[in-house]
């Protein structure tokens, strides 16, 4: 098995940028490298008829191929390096521990630490942080901590440069790291909403801009962007939380077709309602139990609120669990998702099937 390696990077608000001179170089380097990967793709291999005979159709160049069918060509992720962000628990650390299972090596980023006043959740600690690279690192896995925020695009930047240093390149990145919290939309000081938007949205955005360069010049990047089904309609008391979800979808829609020459697909996954500190908090379950009973007495326990939710719900759970989400990141950064681009995947235990 690959050597483990364990590195804990704390980039700092004080974090400087790199020079415009500087940013400005990668990115020709890397559109340079964008250009001759295009020459190649979209010339005399992404037009060439096959030579199996007269009558035969063109096909595309292997960058933009899923391949020949072959075993674990949907699973299989060695040699790649995936960044996960949001990681210390959650979504974000089932999405890095199941690609090391299937192969990646993972980079592992989180605020680990107070975000906003108007987040409900207890903020994620060192402890869990680590705890993921320790996951990572048990299938033999090379792994990296690196704490920073992502509304601050110089630690983003500083972030990437460090990855590309300790691994070389890197391959896979998912965008995950976000908040929740709930205040009807009249009752809302500026922070309800803007610490949201900022962080989710706007954060989201900054991850792409920071990583992305150092990912056009390799053929085949995957860039994975988690929303919420609160992003596909709206909620009662979290409409800061669904607006910023539902423009995830838009950026990722717009991502997708920015990056798409350069042989990189960029999809959103869109989980239904899941068993993490986002979800077993007060706020949240007295939240679901005002959709159920359209009234709320009393603190809330999470066996009442699974009870009383799972009756409703077209699969008999209450929640999701964070393992049940990350399969679906896995064929995602894989071979076989080659032409999946642009595209939206519920993991929601069938509130799909109530929804157009």
């Amino acid at each position: 098995m690959p050597h483990s390696q364990t590195s804990k990077t704390l980039i700092s608000d004080e974090a400087q940028s790199s020079p415009v001179h500087a940013r400005r170089a990668l990115l020709v380097a890397g559109l340079a490298g964008g250009a001759a990967f295009l020459s190649s793709a979209n010339g005399s291999k992404a037009a060439a008829v096959n030579d199996d005979g007269p009558g035969t159709a063109p096909r595309a160049s292997d960058a933009f191929s899923a391949g020949a069918i072959r075993a674990g060509r949907g699973s299989q992720l060695q040699g790649r390096v995936a960044v996960v962000t949001g990681a210390a628990r959650g979504i974000g650390r089932a999405i890095a521990v199941e690609y090391a299972a299937n192969g990646a090596d993972v980079v592992a980023l989180d605020i680990a630490g107070p975000i906003s006043h108007v987040a409900d959740a207890v903020p994620a600690s060192h402890e869990e942080l680590d705890e993921t690279v320790r996951q990572i690192q048990s299938f033999g896995r090379r792994a990296m901590a690196i704490r920073a925020d992502i509304r601050q695009i110089a630690q983003l930047r500083a972030a990437a440069d460090e990855v590309v240093r300790a691994f070389g390149h890197i391959d896979i990145l998912v965008a995950n790291a976000a908040i929740q919290g709930w205040k009807s939309l009249l009752d809302m000081d500026d922070d309800d909403w803007d610490d949201q938007i900022e962080n989710n949205l706007n954060g989201t955005a900054r991850t792409l801009r920071a990583f992305v360069p150092h990912m056009i010049t390799r053929q085949g990047g995957r860039v994975l962007i988690v929303s919420s089904m609160q992003g596909r309609h709206g909620t009662k008391g979290g409409a800061s939380y669904s607006a910023s979800k539902w423009g995830l979808i838009g950026l990722m829609k717009s991502a997708a077709m920015e990056f798409a020459p350069y042989g990189m697909t960029v999809n959103a996954i869109i989980p239904g309602l899941v068993g993490t500190a986002l979800t077993l908090n007060q706020q949240r379950l007295a939240a679901l139990e005002q959709q159920v009973h359209h009234t709320v007495h009393g603190e809330i326990s999470p066996a009442q609120a699974w009870k009383d939710r799972a009756r409703t719900e077209v699969q008999p759970v209450g929640w999701l669990q964070p393992e049940d989400i990350s399969p679906i990141a896995v064929f995602l950064a894989s071979d076989a998702s080659a032409l999946t681009t642009g595209a939206e995947f519920e993991v929601n235990g069938g509130d799909s099937a109530l929804m157009t």
